[in-house]
């Protein structure tokens, strides 16, 4: 055995002891980003913001009682536009999509510039009317649980549907005369590329009743969820009952009355 074997066998390196978590740590090399490197990462996070908000999601607040009690005034939505998506779009490809459906809660464009919600009761193809309050398709009753009939002081827009002679002012001139054109055996016949929408509140909606039928263009998006929402009067508060079931009523004040929290985070449909 030469002297470099025994030395080596002599000073053996001895069997090294676990440092634990808090050696390890303290060995640990810490990175801590640079402005540049904070920067870059900020700017991705935004150009990812922008698209999702641009291109597939949008925010909307709803305005009104139409929808009630769905949606409720104050609800802050966010909406899916790519669920819709129509040929040509660049980013169809990248998320789900189907067509209109009945029973759908669309936003769209009509009759005026700004975006309106409502629900999708009519499609093409589909013979509908109205009698007393209640929907009828293709000779068949509609089941509609979300549908509510608060009360009004003036007289229901459309309990019946379509009628003979036009005796309410709300309703457009030009769709009146549409409809004498689309009506046939009482019933409004939808023609191709069009829909027949209502609020989910009859008695308080202006919807296609007044103005008439949505084309398929004019839907933009659905509306996904309730990311917040902030507590509005309602028009139909003073005609609410004693146990309204909105929670118009009973509200009280302060900070924690101020936001609806149990919608928070709520699925439409």
């Amino acid at each position: 055995m030469t002297a470099e074997q025994q030395n080596g066998e002599a000073s053996a390196a001895p069997t090294p002891r676990p440092v634990g978590v808090r050696g390890f740590l303290r060995h640990m090399h810490m990175h801590r980003p640079t402005v540049p490197e904070f920067a870059s990462s900020l700017l991705k996070t935004i150009v990812i913001a922008v698209f999702l908000l641009g291109f597939i999601f949008q925010p909307f607040v709803i305005p009104s009682e139409s929808m009630e009690r769905t949606l409720l005034v104050g609800d802050f939505l966010l909406m899916n536009k790519q669920i819709y998506a129509r040929e040509g779009t660049p980013t169809k490809w990248l998320f789900p999509h189907r067509d209109v459906e009945r029973g759908d809660i669309v936003v769209f464009h009509h009759p005026k510039p700004e975006l309106l919600v409502k629900r999708v009761i009519g499609l093409p193809g589909d013979r509908l009317r109205i009698a007393a309050g209640r929907v009828y398709i293709n000779g068949q009753m509609l089941d509609e649980p979300y549908a509510v009939f608060e009360p009004t002081l003036g007289n229901p827009l459309g309990d019946d549907f379509p009628v003979s002679v036009n005796l309410d002012p709300r309703v457009d001139p030009k769709w009146w005369r549409q409809m004498e054109v689309l009506t046939a055996g009482g019933e409004l016949c939808i023609p191709d590329g069009n829909y027949f929408l209502l609020g989910d509140n009859r008695n308080h909606s202006a919807d296609s009743r007044e103005w008439g039928l949505v084309a398929r263009e004019q839907i933009v998006a659905r509306p996904l969820v309730i990311y917040f929402s902030l507590r509005r009067p309602s028009t139909t508060d003073t005609l609410a009952a004693a146990n309204d079931r909105l929670g118009h009523d009973g509200e009280g004040a302060g900070w924690k009355h101020f936001a609806r929290w149990k919608r928070i985070f709520t699925v439409v449909h």
